[in-house]
């Protein structure tokens, strides 16, 4: 008798603790989704980026997300970028469908695009021309105003 309570004790508080586990909300279950998505894309280093989820809905299997990314080390007040997912529950896991910009000085390179290509960013283009930068158009008789005269025979005695 002592043995069957004893058994069934343990047994109880084997189903009590199994069953006590914590479950997931859908929320991180929407953030592992993103993370996965980032991940296997490879254009974001995400250990770089605070990924802060602003907002979360859920219908039935489809999800939308917007999501905030900001640099975790220097980065200047209000950089970051903002991204609204679409996500559809596949076999009790959520996956991206989708991404969209929404806002941000920083802007989400699209699929397969690369991310240093973005074209309103004052560092990229070709480089500009020297002679432009220089008084005069690169003139090589042309000296700053207030220069005093070059010597020619003093110049070249002075080389």
């Amino acid at each position: 008798m002592k043995r069957i309570a004893y058994f069934l004790t343990v047994v109880g508080l084997l189903v009590l603790f199994a069953g006590c586990k914590k479950q997931e909300s859908d929320a991180d279950a929407v953030r592992e989704g993103i993370n996965q998505h980032l991940s296997s894309l490879k254009t974001i280093n995400l250990d770089a980026m605070n990924m802060n989820i602003k907002n979360v809905s859920i219908q039935g299997n489809q999800a939308q997300a917007q999501v905030e990314f900001k640099p975790k080390t220097g980065a200047q007040d209000g950089a970051g970028m903002e991204v609204s997912y679409s996500l559809e529950k596949q076999n009790g896991v959520w996956v991206v469908q989708n991404s969209q910009p929404t806002g941000g000085m920083m802007q989400h390179a699209g699929p397969g695009e690369n991310p240093d290509a973005n074209t309103a960013s004052p560092s990229t283009g070709s480089m500009p021309n020297f002679r432009d930068l220089v008084p005069g158009g690169g003139n090589s008789n042309a000296l700053p105003p207030g220069h005093p005269p070059l010597n020619s025979q003093g110049n070249s005695a002075a080389q």
